[in-house]
Parts: structure tokens; sequence; C-alpha cells
């Protein structure tokens, strides 16, 4: 099952947000996938559109801190935003910033990130009754209790969970985090937390490991607080990912089978994904083919439910490594349905 935003909103350029960003990664996954022969011609069976959603205040609040939130709701909104997305140097606005640009307030990627967090809820649902779906959106695992950081205002992953949690349709969740860089505000909002086991394979330097453990004003940085099960890749190890990712899986069978697995399926790890910060790990086409082959089989033999979010992937070759997952992914899927394994 695939969940698309027919209506996506406004692109980061219109906000005059300038991020690699711009090119329709979701569009042209959603076109690949629709002028597959075998794809295309059984559309109603694997593609729905989300509707306009949003998540209430109270969703929120369950992950965020009320001073958080009561700041995204207020006049302070636009000043979250321009540190959220970095746009704003001691030297005033940064080259990523140009205001004179914008055609739409920059108060409107609020709006925005909620829109991506009603599409993550519905994408867990969806994969609750179906065994898998794939948002293309979501992931916006950066975002932390008190504020938001690598473009990444709210915290979607968790806003859905403890939303399922609260409704008793999940009791234990696992995150399953592929995205380049390191899940840190999943980890911070969990730990201590028994019932969302996090994994996490990233980038071992680099942001957002570049700064110090410990902050100038003595509090600990959180993007130190370790994922129950940690992966760093440093560069030049590119050859030894997969086998450390499937060590990683095996150690999560030592914990109890969750209700559902969230796995955070960015694809900015690839040796042509244009965002600078991920230039620390470059893997090949055929690695993430392997990756995402890997991921998919480990859960789908357990049996767990599995709600994919789209993450990181930036410039304009993103699309392809969705799309050669999802070409595959999506007929697997929908064979299994027919020969009556729901979650399988």
């Amino acid at each position: 099952m695939i969940l698309h935003r027919d209506r996506n909103g406004h692109s980061l350029p219109e906000y005059g947000v300038d991020i690699p960003t711009a090119f329709n990664k979701a569009g042209r996954t959603l076109e690949a996938l629709k002028s597959d022969r075998f794809l295309g011609s059984r559309v109603g069976r694997w593609l729905t559109l989300l509707e306009d959603a949003r998540v209430a205040r109270d969703d929120l609040l369950r992950v965020h801190s009320r001073e958080y939130v009561e700041r995204l709701f207020s006049d302070r909104l636009e000043e979250e935003i321009i540190r959220t997305y970095e746009l704003e140097d001691e030297n005033g606005f940064t080259p990523r910033y140009q205001p004179d640009r914008a055609t739409q307030p920059l108060s409107g990627l609020l709006e925005r990130a909620l829109a991506n967090a009603a599409g993550t809820y519905r994408c867990c649902r969806l994969a609750l009754e179906s065994g898998f779906c794939f948002y293309l959106g979501g992931g916006a695992h950066h975002a932390q209790r008190d504020y938001g950081t690598g473009f990444c205002l709210v915290n979607d992953i968790m806003i859905a969970v403890r939303r399922l949690q609260a409704e008793e349709a999940v009791r234990t969740v696992w995150v399953i985090d592929l995205d380049v860089h390191k899940g840190d505000g999943t980890a911070a909002l969990t730990r201590g937390d028994e019932s969302v086991v996090t994994l996490s394979i990233h980038m071992a330097k680099g942001w957002p490991l570049d700064g110090p453990p410990v902050l100038a004003d003595g509090t600990p940085n959180l993007s130190f607080v370790p994922s129950d099960i940690d992966i760093p890749v440093d560069s030049g190890e590119e050859h030894l990912y997969v086998q450390r990712l499937r060590d990683g899986l095996k150690s999560l069978t030592a914990y109890p089978r969750p209700d559902l697995a969230v796995v955070v399926a960015g694809v900015d790890a690839y040796e042509k994904d244009e965002l600078p910060s991920t230039s620390r790990l470059n893997l090949t086409k055929g690695q993430l083919r392997t990756r995402d082959r890997l991921v998919y089989r480990f859960l789908t033999r357990r049996r767990i439910p599995r709600a994919y979010l789209m993450a990181g992937g930036y410039g304009r070759w993103s699309w392809e490594i969705y799309t050669q997952f999802l070409l595959w992914a999506l007929k697997r899927h929908l064979k299994r349905r027919r020969d009556g394994s729901r979650t399988s």
C-alpha cells in the first residue's frame, strides 16, 4: 500500500528555503510506479490518497513540551522555523534562506509539518490493517522534546506512535532508522521506554554528531543519546554496511516481537545524494537495494506490520532508490495478499 498526499502543498523554495528537495521525489516515485506494466493496471489495489488531515495539539503534547508547542502556535513560530532549518547565522541570513524570493509566508511550514505527521499516523494505521504501507512523506526524526532541529519541526514518528498507544491500537513498536543521519530525536524521546525499541544505522561522524557531547551551558547534547541499537558506519566502510545492518537486525530479535515496525527509509546514504551533510557515507544503488530488501524480508518473515516513511533523500536522484524498492516490495505484497496472508 502506498499513501500519498494528493495536495502536497508548497515546495520549500516557495518559502524562500533553498535545500535540495525541490525535485519532487514523491511525485517522481509515484509516476514510476504507475508506469510499471503490472502495477499501473492495479493502481486501485495499492494507492491511497491522504485527504486533508492534521494532528491536534493533544497529539503534539504527548511528545513535545507544552512550552515548545505554545511557541509553535505563537508569534515566535517564525523564530523556531529559522532555527530548525538553520536559516540564520551570526552574520544574518545564510545563503540557504532567500526571503526576497519567497511567495509563501515562512509560518506555512508548520502546517506542512502537521500534515506530514497526520500522514505518518495514517500510514501506521494502514500498515496495521494490511501489513505494509509506504508513506511518500514523513520521517522527521531529529525533532526533540523542546525544540526542532535538522529541518524537523515536530517528530512525526513519535507523534504517531504515542497516539496509537493512547488509542490502544499498539503497545510495542520498533523504529528501524535507515536515514544516513542518526535518529537522535527519536532516541532521546524514547529513552528509558521499553515499549519502543530503536535501531539506527548512520554515519559514524558528521551532523548531528559533530558537536560536543556536553554543551557550553553544561547540559548534555541530546544528539548523543544512544538508540537501543546504534550502528555507526564510517567513511570507507561502505562495504561493511549490509553485514553490520544484518547483525543489528539479529540483535533486535532479543526484544519481544512488536505490534508494529516503523521504518525510517531515508535514502540519503546514496552516493548521488546532493545534501552536503550526507557526503561521509556513499552507498551504491545495489547496496541500497540489498539494504531495503534485507529489512523488508526480516520484518515480513516475522509477520510484523510495516509502516515505511520516506525520510531523507536530497536532489535529483533519490527517487531512483525508493522506486527500485517499491517496484519489488509492492508486487510481493500484492501477491501475498492475494494468497491470503495479511501481514506478510
